[in-house]
C-alpha cells in the first residue's frame, strides 16, 4: 500500500479500519494516480511543449499556474520581467474558459512572455486541478527540458523588489516556503523551485493527499521531502496580515513572502473578494509604475538601437 498512498497501516485507527478507511481511501488514491497518468498523455490546447522544453535547456525557468484571472497576470507579467529579468517565465494556463484564455494568451503575446494552454483538466478548479496542471508541465515541459532550474508561481503572486528565487539554490537543493501537515513538510506549490539535477531522476508528484493533510505539491513527501533535515533549510520571511483593519485573518488574509506580495485569492469572506482586489492594486500600484518606466525605458532603447 505504501507504494500507492503515504499513509502507513500504524497510523490508522481502529475506527478508521471499522469504517474501512484504509481499503476507500488505498481505492481513490489508486484511481487518482490513473487519472494523473492518462492525463500526461494529452496535448496542450495552445503552444509547442515540445519547443517549450528545447527554449528551457540549461535556464533557469519559473511557470506560473494561470486560472481564468487576465488581470493578475496582466500586473505579474509587467512585475516578473522588471523584477526578476533573469529567469525565463512560462504562463501556464489553467482556465477552464475559452474568453479567460484567450484574454491570458493575448497578454503573454504583449508582453512577449512565453504561453502554452494546458490540457483540459480532469478536476476543474482546486487544489487538484492545480496539482495535476504541475504534473503535466513537470513531465510534458521541465523532464525533457532539462533547465539548470525551475519553479512554479501562484498567478496572484507579485515580486515588489529585484529578486534572484534561485539564489538559494547553490545552498541547498531546492528552496520556498513550507507547510507542515502533523510529521510530514511540503514545499507550498506558490512558491517553490528546484535544481534539475537534484531531482530529474525522482517520479516527482505535485499532487495533494488529504488522507495525510498534504496540499498541492504535498505528493512530493515520500519521493524527496521525508529524506531531507527540513531544520538545515533556508526559507523566506513569510507574514500574514488582514487586508483591512477591523478583519481577522481567515476574512480576508494577503501575505508577504520575502519581497514577494500574495492576494490569496482564494481565501476570506467571498463579499469582500473586490475591496481585497483593490487594495492589491494599491499595493502594487508604485511597484506597477516602477515597471511601467523601466519597460518603456527598454522600448526607447530598443528603438534607437
Amino acid at each position: 500500500m505504501r507504494a500507492f498512498m503515504p499513509k502507513r497501516f500504524a497510523e490508522y485507527t481502529l475506527s478508521d479500519w471499522q469504517r474501512l478507511r484504509p481499503l476507500t481511501q488505498k481505492y481513490k488514491t489508486l484511481r487518482y494516480r490513473l487519472v494523473n497518468a492518462v492525463h500526461m498523455l494529452r496535448k496542450a490546447r495552445k503552444g509547442d511543449p515540445g519547443a517549450l522544453a528545447r527554449s528551457i535547456c540549461g535556464r533557469k525557468v519559473l511557470v506560473t499556474i494561470a486560472y481564468s484571472d487576465p488581470q493578475l497576470i496582466e500586473w505579474q507579467a509587467q512585475l516578473m520581467r522588471t523584477y526578476v529579468p533573469e529567469s525565463f517565465y512560462l504562463i501556464a494556463d489553467n482556465s477552464p474558459d475559452d474568453r479567460s484564455a484567450g484574454a491570458i494568451a493575448r497578454i503573454a503575446e504583449q508582453h512577449g512572455v512565453a504561453y502554452i494552454r494546458l490540457p483540459a483538466n480532469p478536476w476543474g478548479c482546486g487544489s487538484r486541478s492545480h496539482g495535476i496542471a504541475m504534473n503535466w508541465l513537470w513531465r510534458n515541459v521541465i523532464l525533457p527540458g532539462e533547465p539548470e532550474a525551475f519553479g512554479f508561481l501562484d498567478h496572484d503572486l507579485f515580486p515588489t523588489a529585484p529578486d534572484d528565487p534561485f539564489a538559494m539554490l547553490s545552498m541547498q537543493d531546492y528552496y520556498g516556503l513550507t507547510r507542515t501537515a502533523g510529521s510530514r513538510w511540503f514545499l507550498w506549490a506558490g512558491f517553490c523551485v528546484f535544481k534539475f539535477d537534484s531531482v530529474r531522476h525522482k517520479p516527482l508528484d505535485f499532487s495533494q493527499d488529504w488522507f495525510v493533510g498534504l496540499d498541492t505539491g504535498g505528493g512530493n513527501w515520500e519521493v524527496l521531502y521525508r529524506h531531507v533535515d527540513r531544520a538545515k533549510l533556508r526559507e523566506p520571511a513569510y507574514s500574514i496580515f488582514p487586508f483591512k483593519p477591523g478583519l481577522v485573518i481567515n476574512e480576508g488574509a494577503m501575505q508577504w513572502c520575502g519581497s514577494w506580495l500574495h492576494e490569496l485569492g482564494q481565501s476570506g469572506r467571498p463579499e469582500l473578494a473586490a475591496e481585497k482586489r483593490l487594495t492589491l492594486a494599491r499595493l502594487l500600484g508604485p511597484h506597477l509604475a516602477t515597471a511601467n518606466s523601466c519597460l518603456a525605458a527598454c522600448d526607447r532603447v530598443q528603438v534607437l538601437g
